[in-house]
């Protein structure tokens, strides 16, 4: 990504309103996250993480869980000013029929159960009576009532990155077929179809990263109208996967060896892909195998 600048995000909110499902988007984003940080020790942590650390983008989800929040909580965040992270703080909200609701689903225990004798709703009302002070002062205010995680995640790349390209992260691999395909493969495209440059004498000790085995590839009709076609659909369906909530795609191209063909194609994707998105990078797996 272009935009260095560190960053801080603190997500909080109700029980029950998404953070769990928050939390996961931040780090297929990746953002450093930590779970349940006292308030307390935020300045500390990340007076760790800016001492040449290398964690640009870090978020902490704090919460009821921890005791004397809000003192604590405002206290850190204006103590880690020095250590030039944009912080944000992002909290997530419910209604209370529809967090009654989720409760009740996943039988999960409130964290005020026990001080109303196990009354849910009494929880509820009490933890956001405790919560107003902070949603007030929350940079964005996320209501999950009617938005499933696939909204959610979508809400919370355009706060955060502003646009599609940061969100997605595209993954091209070359493999050979008799080595077996890719078990993180998401989507699988066969090459065997093509004239195989294993079988050209001056051919068959490079590999798809040489500048002759990919222009023998591409100097085929087939081969360039099979790319045409291939970059065609996984541009339409690049945009769907991030509407969807997906953050990761992995796309595998698949020859008979791994060394030649899929290898051409999947340079030839990623250098594609890397024109319109951010996060793109390519492997190639069985190259080095004979």
């Amino acid at each position: 990504m272009e935009n260095k600048e560190k960053e801080l995000v603190v997500l909080t909110g109700v029980s029950g309103a998404g953070k769990s499902t928050a939390m996961g988007f931040l780090e297929d984003v990746g953002y450093y996250c930590i779970d349940n940080m006292p308030p307390e020790l935020i300045s500390t942590f990340i007076g760790l993480l800016a001492n040449g650390s290398g964690y640009d983008r870090v978020a902490l989800v704090t919460d009821v869980r921890s005791n004397r929040m809000f003192e604590k909580l405002l206290e850190s965040i204006k103590s880690i000013e020095p250590y030039g992270y944009n912080v944000r703080c992002i909290y997530l909200d419910v209604d209370d029929k529809e967090a009654l609701k989720r409760y009740k689903l996943t039988r999960r225990k409130h964290p005020f159960a026990d001080r109303f004798n196990g009354n849910i709703k009494q929880a509820i009302t009490y933890e956001k009576e405790l919560l107003a002070p902070l949603r007030a002062l929350a940079d964005h205010i996320i209501d999950t009532t009617d938005t499933d995680n696939q909204k959610l995640r979508a809400r919370l790349a355009q706060i955060l990155l502003g646009n599609d390209s940061d969100v997605m992260n595209i993954h091209c691999v070359s493999f050979g077929f008799k080595h077996g395909i890719p078990t993180e493969a998401d989507f699988v495209v066969d090459v065997r179809c093509l004239p195989n440059p294993y079988w050209v004498d001056e051919l068959k000790n490079k590999t798809g990263l040489d500048k002759e085995v990919r222009d023998y590839v591409f100097s085929f009709d087939q081969s360039n109208q099979l790319l045409a076609k291939l970059i065609d659909l996984l541009d339409f369906l690049n945009p769907l996967y991030i509407k969807e909530g997906k953050s990761q795609i992995v796309f595998a191209i698949g020859c008979t060896g791994g060394n030649h063909r899929s290898v051409a194609f999947a340079e030839a994707l990623k250098e594609h892909f890397s024109k319109k998105w951010d996060n793109v990078s390519v492997n190639h797996r069985d190259i080095d195998r004979k």
